[in-house]
Order: structure tokens, then C-alpha cells, then sequence
């Protein structure tokens, strides 16, 4: 079965960086459109960034994240530079099969269990 592995959350203060990874198994990765969901305590998963062939991001944090892909190691990042404490959060990695991306939960079928990001003022 399709598994997702994130790593690389943390404490960070703000105006830091972290690099997220999601680490894919169980799928024909290439055929898949990946997504970064943050959610915090009471509230609905927020989009973040997705990549197919092409990318997509939140205005949020538009220009301070860049979302990435390694095909051979069936891999997606989310490097996050001049991190803001509304960037705090649990941040998941998020499959969908097919290459339209798409910014909404509902539209992927597999989640990772989330890794915490806190940014502290």
C-alpha cells in the first residue's frame, strides 16, 4: 500500500529555515501529484504546496517556500526560509494519482502522519 514518510520538522525561530521530506513507497511515484497540507489544533488542514509537472503554492507563503520532487528517490521537499510563527503547525505530506494539482484535502487519497513545524517569536 501507498505509505508517506515525513521528517525534518522542528523548533526553529523565526526568520529560520527547515527543509521538509516526504519519503514515498507503494506507488508509481512519477504519475503522482504530491502535496504539503499545515493544520493546527481546532482547524481544517490548509493547503501549502503541491507538484506535478508544474507547482502550485498558498499565498501565505508564496515566495518564502519552494516545493520540490526527486523522481528517482521518490521523494518531495518543502524548503520554508523566513519562517513566521502562523507558519507553526503539523505539517503533512499528501499523495493524489494523476498530474493535475490540486489545493484542496479532499482531492488526495494518502497522508503521512504529519511532522511538527513551531516557529517561535
Amino acid at each position: 500500500q501507498v505509505q508517506l514518510v515525513e521528517s525534518g520538522g522542528g523548533l526553529v525561530q523565526a526568520g529560520g529555515s527547515l527543509r521538509l521530506s516526504c519519503a514515498a513507497s507503494g506507488l508509481f511515484f512519477n504519475t503522482y501529484t504530491m502535496g504539503w497540507f499545515r493544520q493546527t489544533p481546532g482547524k481544517e488542514r490548509d493547503f501549502v504546496a503541491a507538484i506535478s509537472w508544474t507547482t502550485s503554492y498558498a499565498d501565505s507563503v508564496r515566495g518564502r517556500v519552494a516545493i520540490s520532487r526527486d523522481n528517482a528517490k521518490k521523494t518531495v521537499y518543502l524548503q520554508m526560509d523566513n519562517l513566521k510563527p502562523q507558519d507553526t503547525g503539523v505539517y503533512y505530506c499528501a499523495a493524489r494519482r494523476g498530474l493535475s494539482v490540486i489545493t484542496t484535502d479532499v482531492g488526495y487519497d494518502n497522508w503521512g502522519q504529519g511532522t511538527q513545524v513551531t516557529v517561535s517569536s
